[in-house]
């Protein structure tokens, strides 16, 4: 590997120890002063002010004279972004970021199931079939239960063969891995979830894009529902 290529690398794993302690709350509000962060991660002064600017230009950092670097709110930050997605997916879901994954879903899936029902091709058909089948083999107790789902869903915004909806599916990846423990723990959760997938399929097999769409919403909601409890607490006070 060359130098170029070790800084990068480098650079990339300091990102992720920097993400890792903010959405462990390890950090406060300010990130400590780049010296520090420079022997904390043992790495020069350019590789953590490379790694810091990548954070920056993600708008999950804010430098202010005379105060230093602050972290900004999780919801101020890039969300397309699939790093971003992957980061703001680890720390602990708050009611109201649940909330605003299933509404950004209910934008998202259904229409993509539609277009699918409509243009997609027999192989992108062929291969939701393949995960919806895959899928219903596993049980959410079981290794690979979350990926297949994941596969499931990715595999209904390619056939969509809408473009930027091909580059939402880490945000809906993400909010599945959010939502999914807890809808799982419920009595009848797995059955309710094969049963509201095999419509998405049918419908988009039958090339019917408006039982399609519904399907898909009616599986969304399904899911809003199971969450009621959690979407129902009260916001945290603000100072």
């Amino acid at each position: 590997m060359d130098q170029a290529n070790k800084d990068r690398s480098l650079v990339s794993k300091v990102m992720d120890g920097l993400v890792t302690g903010i959405v462990e709350e390890k950090y406060g509000a300010i990130l400590p002063p780049q010296d520090v962060l420079s022997k904390e991660f043992d790495v020069s002064r350019t590789v953590m002010r490379e790694a810091l600017s990548m954070l920056l230009a993600r708008d999950m950092l804010d430098v202010r004279p005379k105060i230093g670097t602050r972290i900004r709110p999780m919801s101020d930050w890039r969300m397309i972004d699939e790093d971003v997605v992957s980061w703001r997916f680890r720390a602990k879901p708050d009611p109201l970021f649940v909330r605003d994954v299933i509404e950004f879903r209910s934008l998202i899936e259904p229409r993509a199931s539609a277009q699918a029902a409509a243009r997609g091709s027999a192989a992108d058909i062929a291969a939701l079939r393949e995960a919806f089948e895959a899928f219903r083999a596993i049980r959410p107790n079981e290794p690979g239960y979350q990926e297949a789902d994941e596969l499931f869903h990715t595999r209904i915004v390619i056939a969509s063969g809408n473009q930027f909806f091909k580059q939402m599916a880490a945000i809906i990846r993400g909010a599945l891995s959010t939502v999914n423990p807890i809808v799982n723990q419920k009595e009848g959760a797995w059955e309710g979830a094969v049963s509201a997938r095999q419509r998405v399929v049918e419908a988009i097999e039958r090339r019917d894009p408006k039982a399609a769409e519904a399907a898909s919403l009616a599986m969304i909601d399904h899911t809003a529902e199971e969450m009621g409890s959690t979407l129902s607490e009260p916001p945290p006070v603000r100072g």
